[in-house]
């Protein structure tokens, strides 16, 4: 009964060679199977995948492959979120006036026309960036594109847009004085004044038709009581246009003085040029409002 039973036991022990043989054919059987069921790159790639991983070989490089891919898409997401979220710079109020697109515009909606009244300088622009370019002569009209900023108002040139300072432009064609030039706006001067107040009031009355007020005689003694003085009612830079007028020609019109804008000119002075007088206390005691003119 001892001998039996250790035969018995002899049988049911497996050898490790006839296990593994069975085990490797089941393997490959399995791969082979599965590549012939995949029907593209990605999925062949897969099939070879899962066989290395059944073989226990390849994890290592296969894993290295999804982190590139993964990366790839990360790049690829932070570069759509980087342009995504770039601010826009909002333009200034200038820069949206000098746009093509806006300039353009203004250009072709211009139909308006005006006279300059002064020799102007031509800007590329209305702020403090802006380029001098070159002048338009007085008495020269203009199309206005009816745009503005600050103090300078902006023309047509050659159907190229310019930027000038504004107060020099005008619906009228302005007059060029004269000195022998002749009332037409029906303004009138007292009577009694000396005959070089009389050729003032004719001459500036014809080359700036707008001026419409003229003092001369006033009680109080002096020039003006006396007849030998106007106050000639004008501001701002006409004024000064005024001015220079007379004082360039004084000897034809026997000019003594002039006062504007508490400045003043003299003969006896006149290597001096302008120059500036003690405040008076008012604009029009400081002769602000109007251009004083006094004759031999």
């Amino acid at each position: 009964m001892a001998t039996s039973h250790k035969r018995e036991t002899a049988r049911r022990k497996p050898r490790a060679a006839a296990i593994a043989g069975p085990l490797a054919v089941l393997a490959t059987g399995a791969a082979v199977t599965i590549g012939v069921l995949a029907t593209g790159p990605s999925s062949s790639l897969t099939a070879l995948d899962s066989t290395n991983a059944a073989a226990g070989i390849g994890s290592a490089a296969g894993e290295r492959k999804s982190d590139e891919r993964a990366t790839t898409r990360d790049r690829e997401v932070v570069s759509r979120d980087v342009v995504d979220r770039t601010p826009l710079v909002a333009l200034s109020p200038v820069e949206q006036l000098m746009t093509d697109d806006a300039v353009a515009k203004a250009i072709n909606n211009a139909s308006a026309k005006q006279w300059t009244t002064e020799t102007l300088n031509l800007w590329t622009r209305p702020d403090d960036q802006a380029k001098n370019t070159g002048e338009i002569e007085e008495s020269e009209r203009v199309l206005v594109t009816g745009r503005s900023f600050g103090d300078r108002v902006e023309i047509v040139v050659d159907d190229k847009a310019y930027w000038v300072t504004a107060g020099y432009l005008d619906e009228e064609k302005p007059a060029i004085a004269s000195v022998d030039g002749q009332c037409t706006n029906g303004t009138t001067i007292d009577s009694g004044v000396s005959a070089s107040i009389v050729k003032i009031h004719q001459a500036v009355c014809s080359g700036w038709p707008s001026i419409s007020t003229y003092g001369t005689l006033r009680g109080g003694g002096g020039d003006h009581g006396s007849g030998r003085a106007v106050d000639i009612m004008v501001s701002g830079g006409m004024g000064w246009e005024v001015a220079e007028f007379l004082r360039e020609n004084y000897s034809a019109f026997g000019i003594s003085y002039i006062i504007y804008e508490q400045q003043i000119w003299s003969v006896e002075r006149s290597g001096e040029g302008w120059r500036g007088m003690e405040d008076r206390g008012s604009v029009t005691a400081n002769h602000f409002d109007h251009v004083h003119v006094s004759v031999y």
